[in-house]
């Protein structure tokens, strides 16, 4: 097997270079780790979020989610109360800070995006987005099956 034609490697190689373009927006000029970043766009809409929903929505580990939260508790952008339904867990929320944080970095992270897009057509793109639609569903399929 060709290591380097194996989809899954394609993929996780192409991932985390996306993921390195956009990471030098947050990172180089606010400071954020990658944790950090997924913490504050999982919490964008502005609601109250169990660590265990942030974690499945930003494909992060509970422990992971706490380490970026205490971080970002520090430095005062977002809070924690008491999870009503787990006397152990907690709610997360965006501060006034984490909002205008994630206001700021979003046309830059939009920015980065869409200098990568202009690489392929329109038609491309719409191929892409379907593509990945398909793999993500047909993956969902096996891990459901066990």
């Amino acid at each position: 097997m060709d290591l380097q034609q194996f989809l899954p490697y394609r993929v996780a190689v192409l991932a985390e270079a996306l993921s390195q373009c956009v990471g030098q927006v947050y990172r180089e000029r606010f400071g954020l780790s990658r944790d950090e970043w997924r913490v504050l766009a999982a919490l964008a809409d502005g609601g109250s979020h169990r660590m265990v929903d942030i974690a499945a929505r930003s494909t992060l580990e509970k422990m992971q989610v706490s380490r970026a939260a205490a971080r970002m508790e520090a430095a005062g952008l977002l809070g924690k109360l008491p999870d009503p339904d787990d006397g152990r867990g907690w709610l997360l929320r965006l501060k006034p800070a984490g909002r205008a944080l994630y206001a700021k970095l979003v046309p830059m992270v939009r920015s980065r995006e869409a200098f990568l897009l202009e690489a392929l057509t329109p038609e491309e793109r719409a191929v892409l987005d379907r593509a990945l639609t398909r793999l993500g569903q047909r993956a969902a399929q096996l891990l459901s099956q066990g």
